[in-house]
C-alpha cells in the first residue's frame, strides 16, 4: 500500500481507482466521528495581506478551504448548477454551497461509502450527493453551469474521456474548473487534452510552491490526526496520502517532479 501511495503517478491507469477507494474506505472506518472533512493538500496565500474569512470551527480546515477557493475564485457560483466530480469526503461542497449559494450542487464520487457518508452527515439545502465514475458521468448532456474538479482528475483512469464528458454535462459558457497534480514533463499533453475536448483555456497557473506551503504549514495537524485515528502499522502510508512535510510525495513537489496546476477553461458552444 505505501509503495502505491508514493509512486502512484507511474502506476497503471486501471490501479489508480481501486487503490483510491480503498483509501476513502479505511478513512471511513478510521475516522467515524468525521475529524477530517477534506482530502486535499490544501492551499496558501504567498501574499500575506490576502486571507479569506472563516467561521472559529473552520480554522482548522483553513489551508483545504483555501485550495477551493482559490480554484473557485474567479468564478461566480451565485444560483448555478455546480457539480464536483470527486467530491471525497463532501468539506468542500458543503463549504462552496454554504458561502457562495449556488441553486444547486452536486457531489459525485465512485466510492459509495463515501456517497453514503456525505449523504448522512450533511443536511444542507441544495446540496446532495451520488454516486457516479468520472468516465461516466450519469448526467444529461447540458445539465451543469460549472464543473469543479480536484486532485481526483488524474485517479478517473483517462483523462481525455474524462474531460470529454465534463464538456458533454456543461452548458453552453459553461465553465470547468480543474486543479491538479501533474507530472512536469506531462504539462503540455494535460493542456492538449483539454483542448481536443474543446475547452479554451480562460486561465491557468502553478501553484505548487502554494501547495508545498499548505503541505509544509499544516503537516503537523496532520501528523497528530494520523497518530491519533490510524493504526501504527498503516500511519507511514497515510502519511504519503495526505502529503505531510518529508514524505516522498512532499519531496517529489520539492525537487520539480511533481507540479500542482489550476485551470479556468470555458465550453464555447
Amino acid at each position: 500500500m505505501n509503495v502505491f501511495v508514493e509512486k502512484y503517478h507511474v502506476f497503471p491507469e486501471t490501479t489508480k481507482k481501486p487503490m483510491w477507494q480503498i483509501m476513502h474506505k479505511l478513512m471511513i472506518r478510521f475516522d467515524k466521528n468525521i475529524s477530517v472533512k477534506f482530502m486535499n493538500y490544501g492551499f496558501h496565500h504567498l501574499e500575506k495581506d490576502k486571507k479569506i474569512s472563516l467561521l472559529k470551527d473552520e480554522e482548522k480546515d483553513r489551508y483545504c478551504i483555501q485550495l477551493y477557493d482559490h480554484v473557485t475564485e474567479k468564478v461566480d457560483l451565485y444560483y448555478k448548477d455546480v457539480l464536483e466530480v470527486g467530491s471525497g469526503r463532501g468539506g468542500g461542497a458543503s463549504y462552496l454551497n454554504r458561502y457562495y449559494t449556488p441553486k444547486s450542487y452536486t457531489g459525485l464520487d465512485i466510492s459509495h461509502s463515501l456517497i453514503n457518508f456525505c449523504n448522512i452527515y450533511y443536511k444542507e439545502p441544495c446540496l446532495s450527493f451520488v454516486k457516479g465514475d468520472g468516465n461516466k458521468l450519469p448526467f444529461d448532456k447540458n445539465s451543469f453551469d460549472i464543473v469543479i474538479n480536484i486532485e481526483s482528475g488524474r485517479c478517473c483512469g483517462n483523462l481525455p474521456t474524462f474531460f470529454n464528458h465534463v464538456y458533454d454535462v456543461l452548458r453552453k459558457d459553461g465553465v470547468f474548473l480543474f486543479a491538479d497534480i501533474i507530472e512536469h514533463n506531462k504539462v503540455e499533453t494535460l493542456k492538449h487534452y483539454l483542448r481536443m475536448a474543446g475547452f479554451t483555456i480562460e486561465y491557468k497557473q502553478d501553484i505548487t510552491d502554494n501547495i508545498m506551503a499548505a503541505l509544509s504549514n499544516d503537516s503537523k495537524r496532520k501528523e497528530a490526526l494520523i497518530k491519533e485515528k490510524i493504526p501504527f502499522f498503516m500511519q507511514n502510508s497515510f502519511r504519503q496520502f495526505a502529503g505531510t512535510k518529508d514524505t516522498e510525495k512532499y519531496n517529489s513537489f520539492k525537487d520539480g517532479q511533481l507540479k500542482y496546476m489550476s485551470f479556468v477553461l470555458k465550453k464555447i458552444g
